[in-house]
């Protein structure tokens, strides 16, 4: 009869059994408290995007020049040599002519602001580079209607003496050499990007086009509210007719002259552009 073996001697089975259960949980354990412990891992990059371009307004072009203004040639005329413009003045149409009609107080800048505005609405005196026609304003009756005086001719017409004292050749010449003073004042008015002679010249067409009534224009006094009876009320006529009354402030003043000087004035008026958009550089 075989004896049975000692303890000692028992098969190794069981324990290495155990050996690998205990790994096992301690190689579970430990791989869980890495997953724990370490970061997690970096998200993918991402590439980012471009920060969006913002183009700048569209500036608007500069307008192109239809007249432009070239210096005059050298000349013996005295007009062009003086040394600046109210000096050239007086050369052109002499001292006493000058001191008495023209307001030589910022000209070049008196001349573009009427300029511009006798194309507008609203020429106000207070800017006007000459001084206003003396006397006032004066109407003819006929029967119930108004009409403008005859009696107003002989104030404006030491206005057409002065629009014909110089020949337009002359007078232009003149223009043409202190332009970059009258492109100056223009600019300072607000025009920055216009170009001064374009304007003159749009403006001459306006008074070109001045119509021509079959009869002498019915005016009336306007009427203002309140205690007080106007000093001035010679100055608050306006035309009966809405269309005459709706013109621009050039036309309006052309239509108070006599028909022979308004004819004068548009005579002039065209010479003086066909001597402005004939030097063309």
């Amino acid at each position: 009869m075989k004896q049975k073996p000692y303890a000692s001697e028992r098969s190794p089975a069981p324990i290495i059994a155990v050996l690998v259960v205990l790994i096992a949980v301690a190689l579970y354990w430990w791989h869980n408290r890495q997953q724990q412990e370490a970061p997690p891992p970096p998200a993918p990059a991402v590439a980012e995007a471009p920060a969006p371009t913002v183009e700048p307004p569209p500036q608007p072009a500069q307008p192109e020049i239809q007249h432009p203004v070239t210096p005059p040639p050298d000349d013996t005329d005295p007009a062009l040599a003086a040394g600046d413009l109210n000096a050239g003045l007086m050369a052109l149409l002499g001292n006493q002519t000058v001191l008495s009609m023209l307001n030589t107080d910022h000209f070049a800048q008196r001349v573009v602001a009427t300029v511009d505005n006798l194309g507008r609405s609203l020429a106000a005196p207070a800017v006007w580079p000459v001084h206003p026609a003396p006397g006032r304003f004066t109407v003819d009756a006929k029967g119930d209607r108004l009409y403008i005086g005859a009696a107003n001719a002989k104030r404006y017409a030491q206005f057409v003496k002065l629009a014909t004292a110089a020949g337009p050749d002359r007078l232009v010449a003149l223009y043409r050499k202190f332009y970059p003073e009258f492109q100056h004042a223009y600019e300072e008015i607000g025009y920055s990007r216009g170009y001064f002679n374009d304007r003159l010249v749009e403006v001459i067409d306006i008074l070109l086009a001045t119509p021509e009534p079959d009869e002498t224009p019915q005016v009336l006094l306007t009427q203002v509210q309140g205690p007080t009876a106007p000093e001035r009320p010679w100055t608050r006529y306006e035309y009966a007719d809405p269309g005459l009354e709706s013109l621009p402030a050039g036309q309006r003043i052309l239509l108070r002259m006599s028909a022979q000087d308004r004819k004068t004035v548009k005579d002039r008026l065209a010479a003086v552009r066909a001597a402005l958009v004939s030097n063309p550089s």
